[in-house]
């Protein structure tokens, strides 16, 4: 790599601080309304707000709202490297004025950080333009570098931030996942086969000061970490589930046939990590017609990891091929298909799905957990739930407390207390003398919810880490006049489900 090329990622981020071009300070400019206009990919409240000419208002308007600016301006703000950036085909300029051809995006993570309590981490991230602005057509190449997304800050919010020695970004596109890693592994390996990718994530890494921790190589998948192990893999892969019969999208369409693409990355996961690694996916799967789902994708996990793999989300087939119609720039609104072709791609698409026995599609997150070296335990704890409501983010350190949990077992001797959270709700005809249903429900976290009998409650609100459960049970059931071992038989499983649910920790 030339000088120029491996020096001016370092220039612009110079550029960049000095114009304080942050994700607050971008936020505090554009002020609530036009901030959330531009979520919503309206530009013209932020144009409204950005005329005064200033370093952060003409970066602004060049790279997020992708208006030309004037050439002095740009000047300004990029000072000395309008050129450059032209030559390396982030910026496109004529006499008067310059656009963007690239997206430069200021962006903001919180994570914990051990004794520093909550921290903050900021990014700049380059990657293609936004489609779609104001309405604007927005069909999509097949080598499109996708940005800031929903999906990227998702498993961003998923995956564990604990200190690590090495770890793997699968599929890395512009490297946003990497830039995380990069924060808190002592070295990170990114793979992707989209070269357009592999090139914007060697910018963003330079870009943001990490280009000695990350190293970005070419291959598919596991192909080019062939042999070597980490301790935490993190991945968003090609997960669109489609008969692939036009372009191929890198970015979303893997090549292989249904969810294929997510079960090879499953079951090949643990031979990559290391004893106690952790492997955390953001995907789609099929629920065949028949089949439960979670009883699918249990064929799929080791007995030598353990599992917690939460459906977030069902959509059924004709609202799945609406979703990535539109996202691919195949709708008639976006100005790119008509009728005709928008229902052909439409009827190819459902009818494939019928032909392959898809009742409906799910998304969410397997998080798996290599077993540590000497665990005595028979096989891995596997929990597959379903669980679409509202969750605390990040959501991290709720999957890595129920790996805590798994490894917890529970007797008459163990001593538990209640989650601080944990708030318990009753439901009843008013006056009645007993409730009709006694709920559990944590406020943070995951906010699970389980409903539970008198003698459940009565055992769980007695759990102050004092006494062995056994001893509490004993109490409950002298107290409620029911025999003591049918009280320990019929409680203790369920004490050890609350465990690994997260309502009862470990005293």
């Amino acid at each position: 790599m030339s000088d120029d090329r491996r020096d001016l990622p370092h220039l612009l981020r110079d550029a960049l601080v000095a114009a304080d071009f942050t994700y607050e300070s971008v936020a505090e400019l554009l002020g609530p309304l036009a901030h959330g206009a531009l979520a919503r990919n309206e530009t013209v409240p932020g144009l409204r707000r950005t005329r005064g000419g200033s370093p952060l208002e003409t970066l602004v308007r060049l790279f997020l709202l992708q208006v030309p600016v004037a050439a002095s301006e740009a000047e300004a703000a990029l000072p000395g490297l309008v050129d450059r950036l032209s030559s390396r085909g982030i910026l496109t300029h004529s006499i008067s004025e310059v656009a963007a051809r690239l997206d430069v995006r200021p962006y903001a993570s919180e994570r914990a950080d051990g004794d520093r309590g909550t921290v903050t981490d900021h990014f700049w991230v380059v990657s293609d333009l936004t489609p779609g602005l104001d309405g604007t057509p927005s069909r999509v190449g097949s080598d499109h570098v996708l940005g800031i997304s929903p999906a990227s800050t998702s498993l961003a919010q998923l995956t564990l931030r604990g200190e690590v020695g090495s770890a793997l970004d699968l599929g890395t596109g512009c490297g946003v996942q990497a830039l995380h890693l990069a924060r808190h592994a002592g070295a990170v390996v990114a793979t992707d086969v989209n070269a357009r990718a592999l090139d914007l994530a060697r910018f963003n890494a330079a870009l943001n000061d990490v280009d000695d921790l990350v190293e970005v190589r070419d291959g598919s998948f596991f192909e080019p970490v062939a042999g070597e192990r980490f301790d935490l893999i993190a991945t968003n892969p090609p997960f669109v589930i489609s008969p692939a019969t036009g372009e191929r999208l890198v970015y979303r369409d893997s090549g292989l046939p249904g969810d294929r693409v997510v079960e090879d990355i499953v079951r090949a996961a643990p031979g990559h990590l290391n004893p106690g690694g952790w492997c955390q996916v953001l995907a789609n799967w099929v629920i065949a017609v028949g089949q439960p789902w979670d009883e699918r994708l249990a064929g799929w996990l080791d007995d030598g990891t353990d599992a917690f793999v939460v459906q977030r989300e069902v959509l059924d087939p004709a609202a799945y091929v609406e979703l990535w119609l539109k996202d691919s720039g195949h709708h008639p609104s976006t100005g790119n298909t008509d009728l005709a072709e928008y229902h052909r791609r439409y009827d190819t698409w459902l009818s494939w799905l019928e032909q392959q026995g898809v009742e409906g599609i799910g998304f969410g997150w397997i998080n798996l957990r290599r077993r540590d070296e000497g665990d005595t335990r028979p096989a891995g704890v596997h929990e597959l739930l379903s669980w679409p409501y509202e969750v605390e983010q990040p959501v991290a350190p709720a999957i890595g407390a129920w790996a805590e949990a798994a490894a917890v077992v529970v007797d008459a001797d163990s001593t538990l207390r209640l989650r601080a959270d944990v708030r318990q709700e009753t439901l009843g005809a008013a006056g009645a003398e007993d409730p009709e249903t006694i709920v559990l429900r944590q406020q943070t976290g995951l906010r699970r919810a389980r409903q539970a009998d008198t003698v459940l409650a009565a055992v769980v609100g007695a759990c102050d880490g004092e006494l062995p459960v056994g001893v509490i049970l004993d109490a409950v059931s002298q107290l409620l006049d029911l025999e003591p071992s049918a009280t320990r038989e019929d409680t203790l499983p369920v004490l050890a489900e609350l465990v690994r649910e997260g309502f009862l920790l470990p005293a």
